[in-house]
């Protein structure tokens, strides 16, 4: 038994496992603001990591300045997004916005192909230092950032939805979208604000993603990839989403290495989230940390 590559994959797990986290939350803040799940979650990092992708290689911009850049462009996306094409279907059933949001993946990944080509395309180098050693283990630099990041992102989430004033409207809304329009929270506003957060976090996340494993469309799958974390943690649960992405992350290193071990199928890598997700559907289907709506017939 190979302790050290056991351990290695766990350190990665946990890294990767926060990425996921965040990425997760922004599934969470859409369903709590709209109790939509946003099927185009994965194009949001796809678009992120393109549109930095070409600050940096086009416009010859510093990596802080490009990230910058995407930021508050995928801000006003987010923005935009919600208001010409979601905006109109609110009152409607939810199928149809879900529908929507499908569509819109499917639109934004043909765009991107279109405009940037289907190869993958590597970023500039970032640091000088590609690897370092952490406990006698190496890291990607790249992963301490996306482990940095992560990070802030979750306290910034904890700050904004316990202190700032349109946080606590927010959790308003997610409650009871009547009572918060009676106390004059703008509903609309809030959904609007909570695409563009969304859309801001997957931007994040699909920039670290790219500077591993360069942009391509792949980038999209990771809106799938992440969708067992959500169910794990509760779908409308920000502490769970967060749980539920370290959860992930450790059980697919986990699996790669009994695969390497023992076992030897080639595939278990990309498929252990997704057992999990039959196994927590099975035994718990509102999640580690879901809220169980109870509804008398």
């Amino acid at each position: 038994m190979d302790w050290s590559l056991l351990l290695q994959l766990t350190l990665n797990g946990l890294i990767v496992g926060a990425l996921y986290g965040v990425v997760a939350m922004s599934f969470v803040l859409i369903y709590k603001a709209s109790q939509v799940v946003n099927f185009a979650q994965g194009e949001f990092l796809l678009v992120g990591a393109w549109v930095c992708w070409w600050l940096l290689t086009s416009w010859q911009l510093p990596f802080w300045a490009g990230f910058l850049v995407t930021l508050a462009f995928m801000t006003v996306f987010g923005v935009v997004l919600q208001v010409v094409v979601l905006r109109p279907l609110i009152g409607e059933p939810v199928i149809s916005v879900i529908m929507a949001t499908i569509g819109l993946g499917i639109f934004f990944q043909a765009l991107m192909k279109w405009m940037f080509g289907v190869f993958a395309q590597p970023f500039p180098p970032i640091f000088t230092t590609e690897r370092v050693t952490v406990l006698g283990l190496e890291v990607q630099s790249v992963y301490l950032l996306s482990l940095a990041i992560s990070v802030l992102i979750m306290l910034g989430f904890w700050w904004f939805f316990t202190f700032s004033r349109h946080g606590l409207a927010m959790r308003a809304t997610a409650f009871d979208q009547q009572v918060a329009q009676s106390l004059g929270v703008s509903v609309p506003r809030v959904f609007a604000m909570a695409w563009a957060i969304s859309a801001v976090v997957s931007a994040v996340a699909g920039v670290v993603v790219g500077v591993v494993n360069g942009v391509s469309s792949a980038l999209s799958f990771y809106g799938i990839k992440v969708f067992p974390a959500v169910i794990l943690g509760g779908l409308d649960s920000i502490v769970g989403a967060v749980l539920g992405g370290i959860i992930v992350g450790v059980l697919e290193n986990w699996a790669q290495y009994l695969d390497a071990e023992w076992l030897h199928w080639g595939n278990m890598y990309a498929i252990a989230p997704f057992y999990a997700l039959i196994l927590i559907l099975l035994i718990k289907p509102y999640g580690l940390f879901g809220t169980q709506n109870i509804e008398r017939v």
